[in-house]
């Protein structure tokens, strides 16, 4: 019996309208048309105004500042289920209380497993997102995830710029593991900058683990927040002789007063992802989009494709 490929329909959150467009672009398919009504409050209920009956339907919505846009995409998933869509997939580009992955002190909650809770329970049957804090995340789920990977985005970027000495550094231990898979398509040393934090957001003391002199060094990391631990890390790797020191990172978070301290960094610059709008533009600041990598992954779950094959860097 031949494969049934039901219409498919993209809806985009507020959080992520130009992404969304771009994604739409890519894919060959205009946005549907969301109406987000509020109260006086700041209560809102988003409403679809067109027929999602029996369609695949796709919800773009990044959960940055979570609270407010958290809520519009578990709403948006009510919305479409209740008005008998076939199957709903969330696309959450960047999906945040990422951090929040473990107990990692006595009293605190398990951020991201509740928002995983939450999701499911608004009725998805699928979640497509990128480059997860913590890949084990994935395991929150007991449904499809599509975990999509920056890196073939970077990797050919990185390739063009033609950095004589490379060598990949990792900004604290907990993301060695990500700086090694990336170093492998470059064949490239790995050195290892060790944190110590007092507290969130705030760097104790730091160290360099391995030979950064007259190196060109990236740094790779998922989350870029305040940006502090990228500029401490670039200052401390120029004071040990490297000749250049840019940064990777996925998701764009520029919190605080992260703008300022990138353009008052060593780095020369710092290369994101369009996952969170910019809140303004920076000279130091270069965004690549993931809008090709998400249509091409929205076509392979309608057509029942293959995801993997989206994992190859060329």
């Amino acid at each position: 019996m031949p494969l049934q490929f039901n219409p498919v329909k993209l809806f985009a959150g507020t959080a992520s309208q130009s992404l969304a467009h771009k994604i739409a672009d890519a894919y060959g398919k205009e946005l549907g048309s969301v109406t987000l009504s509020r109260f006086s409050d700041g209560e809102f209920q988003p409403s679809f105004d067109e027929s999602v009956r029996g369609s695949d339907v796709f919800l773009i919505q990044s959960t940055c500042q979570p609270t407010d846009n958290l809520m519009e995409l578990l709403m948006m998933i009510d919305a479409a289920r209740r008005a008998s869509a076939h199957y709903v997939t969330a696309v959450i580009p960047y999906y945040g209380l990422a951090r929040q992955d473990r107990k990692d002190k006595p009293r605190v909650a398990i951020g991201s497993k509740l928002v995983a809770n939450l999701l499911v329970a608004a009725g998805i049957n699928r979640i497509m997102t990128m480059d997860l804090h913590a890949a084990q995340i994935q395991g929150f789920f007991d449904i499809p995830v599509d975990h999509l990977d920056a890196s073939v985005i970077f990797v050919p970027y990185i390739k063009s710029l033609k950095l004589g000495n490379l060598t990949i550094a990792s900004p604290d231990m907990g993301g060695s593991y990500r700086a090694r898979t990336f170093a492998k398509f470059f064949n490239a040393e790995v050195v290892i900058c060790d944190k110590r934090r007092k507290r969130a957001n705030e760097i104790e003391s730091m160290t360099v683990i391995g030979d950064v002199t007259d190196q060109d060094i990236v740094l790779i990391d998922d989350i870029c927040d305040t940006a502090g631990t990228l500029a401490k890390a670039a200052a401390l790797i120029m004071e040990r002789g490297a000749r250049s020191v840019r940064a990777v990172c996925t998701h764009a978070v520029l919190s605080g007063k992260a703008y300022e301290t990138i353009e008052n960094s060593a780095l020369s610059e710092l290369i994101v992802t369009d996952t969170i709008a910019l809140k303004q533009e920076s000279p130091k600041i270069k965004v690549l989009s993931t809008a090709e990598l998400f249509a091409k992954a929205i076509t392979n779950v309608n057509e029942h494709g293959s995801i993997s094959d989206l994992f190859r860097v060329d």
